[in-house]
């Protein structure tokens, strides 16, 4: 972790999930798990966030939320899709309402598979997201370096 410049912040959306991911999501927070050892923090702003942490499947009403938000991000960003329903529509992918999984609708970085996903497995799915969040920060300061 000491490569991180800065601490990273998410943000979490519940698409149309069952909750079981969510409050998997929200476990990670606790004493037992405490992601905030590395240095995350949960926001409400998505102008404020590095990491878009989303669990349960993309519906049409819903569709424009999940594209704001991504669009309310600043660069770099990650996507993390949390639940097998987040990552394919799971077993409401043939509803009249669902459109998929998160990436029918905006490009994910991570998947954590699941349903619902272990505490641990999203642990390890930021974990990832903040090593592809330093990738993109480093391009991008590669470009602006390049374009000076």
């Amino acid at each position: 972790m000491s490569y991180l410049q800065k601490s990273p912040w998410i943000i979490h959306y519940d698409a149309s999930s069952c909750n079981g991911c969510d409050i998997e999501v929200l476990a990670c927070l606790t004493p037992l798990y405490d992601v905030e050892r590395f240095g995350i923090l949960n926001t409400g702003n998505p102008k404020h966030a590095d990491i878009f942490v989303i669990t349960g499947g993309v519906n049409e009403i819903n569709k424009e939320v999940v594209q704001n938000i991504y669009e309310q991000m600043p660069h770099p960003k990650v996507v993390v899709a949390v639940g097998i329903c987040a990552c394919s529509g799971g077993v409401f992918k043939e509803c009249y309402n669902i459109s998929g999984g998160v990436a029918t609708v905006i490009p994910v970085d991570v998947y954590v598979p699941g349903c619902a996903a272990r505490p641990e497995s999203i642990i390890d799915g930021i974990v990832q997201a903040l090593g592809i969040l330093e990738q993109k920060r480093n391009t991008m300061k590669a470009g602006a370096e390049g374009t000076v």
